[in-house]
């Protein structure tokens, strides 16, 4: 794992806030104190009546590539993943409980816990050399929690969830924009005008409305989803998510053995 710890920004104009994950050296790989600073950021936002739009984003041209594998090596049972998701989860609600819309703007890799971040935002605006995956069972053999899941489907449906998950591969830019989970994409020169064009819209609309909906939208979403804790434990505890994070931290290929 980098050294650096990586720092979560806030900041404000108007009625938007950027909250803004920089750490470029580890394509703003999260690390645990991110976590932390990013729950801080969402209590700002919450507590801020003004505010009607807060934004994601990465810094030095990627959105976020999943949480730092690094450090998965302290894990020594299924119940520390079991901990972790429930960590993860605890963000993330946090994130889609905000009284205010939310946006993702996503620049290059969005992956993992990344692409859980930009999936629990309302909508998403992407430049052409973002990526979207989870390439999980090629890289350090977990699984996503029942919520991520459920999300995931919710959104790309249940075909197109198995195909990235199975195939480890990335979803582009324009297949995001095709399926609908992107509502734009923009070249890197235009994209800031861009997304601050979407940001002062959204800001003239009913902020009731938008409230109501997102809530609505997340209550469907969430009667998916049910404990899902077995999973975790089966995913976490096995030989191949240790082998799975030594080579991932070895620079190796895992030698999975189902087990």
């Amino acid at each position: 794992m980098s050294t650096d710890s990586g720092t979560v920004r806030f900041e404000r104009r108007d009625t938007t806030a950027t909250i803004t994950f920089d750490r470029p050296s580890a394509r703003n790989a999260m690390t645990w104190s991110m976590y932390e600073q990013l729950e801080e950021a969402l209590d700002r936002v919450e507590s801020d009546a003004d505010l009607r739009v807060a934004v994601l984003r990465g810094a030095g041209g990627q959105f976020v590539a999943g949480t730092d594998i690094a450090q998965f090596t302290g894990f020594t049972s299924a119940d520390d993943g079991v901990a972790y998701e429930q960590r993860l989860e605890s963000v993330l609600a946090k994130l889609e409980a905000l009284p205010v819309a939310t946006v993702a703007a996503v620049e290059g890799f969005a992956v993992g816990g990344g692409l859980a971040l930009a999936t629990v935002c309302d909508l998403r605006i992407c430049t052409p050399n973002a990526r979207f995956g989870v390439p999980i069972a090629k890289t350090v053999g977990n699984c996503l929690s029942i919520a991520n899941y459920a999300r995931l489907i919710a959104s790309l449906g249940a075909a197109r969830t198995k195909a990235l998950l199975f195939t480890a591969d990335f979803m582009s830019a324009d297949e995001a924009r095709t399926s609908g989970f992107v509502v734009g994409v923009v070249e890197s020169d235009a994209f800031d005008a861009a997304l601050n064009d979407l940001c002062a819209r959204i800001a003239t609309h009913a902020p009731v409305t938008l409230q109501v909906t997102r809530e609505a939208i997340r209550r469907i979403i969430s009667r998916i989803a049910s404990d899902g804790d077995d999973l975790l434990r089966q995913a976490y505890g096995s030989h191949d998510f240790h082998e799975g994070v030594a080579a991932f931290v070895a620079k190796r290929a895992p030698r999975w053995e189902g087990r």
